[in-house]
């Protein structure tokens, strides 16, 4: 279920001093597990909705589960400026070789990359888990759970939206069907942030600013914006400042394909294990 948006967003754009990329409230997707698409909102108003494939090994943020994980990101870093629809990306850097939609035996990342960095304690490993919106080429599985943890899209609409989503939106993964947003007619909520129409409230997520050089954030609801010495944190709160913290290693795209092979291995010896019985 989906929480307040505009309290969640005028708390990312208060605390966005102590991100990297900043956070910009203005641009919002919105990914629905339950529906298998993507919502692009501008302002509030829905511009644009694609059908995308989030993990086949479900949800979460642990490593090794290949999962998909939920909850508030932001855009890090966006690659593939200007390449052929289809390009092919090893490691993040492009072969050289371009595919073409279905391509048999073929599962690469194509077209372009949006590499996501997690705002909450419930996603914070996304950024070093290589945690992107990507091309795929296995196109015939979109609509449907399949990849390895990431986001994957056709490769025409990836090119589409990577045009139109600049670095710092504000990305929310959700289990549940995307909310009803018209088109054309957005809604304003608190310093320009996104309000999501029929949406039930929950609490928001506390979050523990620190103190930085000529910072000053102003007092939210449920938010301590108190020095670090002042606070002793509990769960599931996460600082600020390790979200600020460049990772010192990311996993490599066929790091993460073993360890998913391994995890698909379990899970069909589990289900084995259990007919047995």
């Amino acid at each position: 279920m989906l929480r307040p948006v505009a309290v969640i967003l005028s708390v990312i754009s208060a605390t966005s001093a102590f991100a990297i990329a900043p956070v910009d409230t203005s641009n919002q997707l919105i990914i629905s597990v339950r529906d298998q698409k993507l919502m692009l909102l501008r302002n509030g108003g829905k511009v644009a909705t694609y059908p995308i494939s989030t993990s086949m090994f479900g949800l979460g943020d642990a490593w090794g589960r290949m999962t998909t994980p939920l909850g508030y990101l932001a855009v890090e870093k966006k690659i593939g400026d200007n390449v052929p629809v289809g390009a092919v990306f090893h490691n993040r850097r492009l072969t050289g070789e371009v595919i073409q939609p279905n391509a048999p035996g073929r599962d690469p990342i194509t077209t372009r990359i949006i590499w996501l960095r997690g705002l909450e304690a419930q996603n914070a490993h996304a950024f070093q888990r290589c945690i992107y919106i990507h091309g795929t080429p296995e196109e015939k599985k979109i609509g449907r759970p399949a990849s390895y943890g990431c986001i994957r899209m056709k490769s025409r609409d990836v090119a589409d939206l990577y045009a139109q989503v600049p670095v710092g939106a504000v990305v929310q993964i959700i289990p549940d069907g995307l909310p009803k947003v018209e088109k054309g007619k957005p809604r304003q909520g608190m310093s320009g942030s996104v309000v999501a129409a029929n949406v039930a409230p929950q609490p928001p997520p506390q979050v523990i600013a620190t103190k930085a050089a000529n910072v000053a954030p102003q007092p939210l609801p449920q938010i301590a914006a108190t020095k670090a010495a002042n606070v002793t944190p509990q769960p599931p709160q996460i600082s600020l400042t390790t979200l600020a913290t460049p990772p010192s290693s990311a996993l490599t795209v066929e790091q993460m394909r073993t360890a998913g092979a391994i995890a698909g291995a379990r899970q069909k010896a589990k289900l084995a294990a259990n007919k047995r019985l």
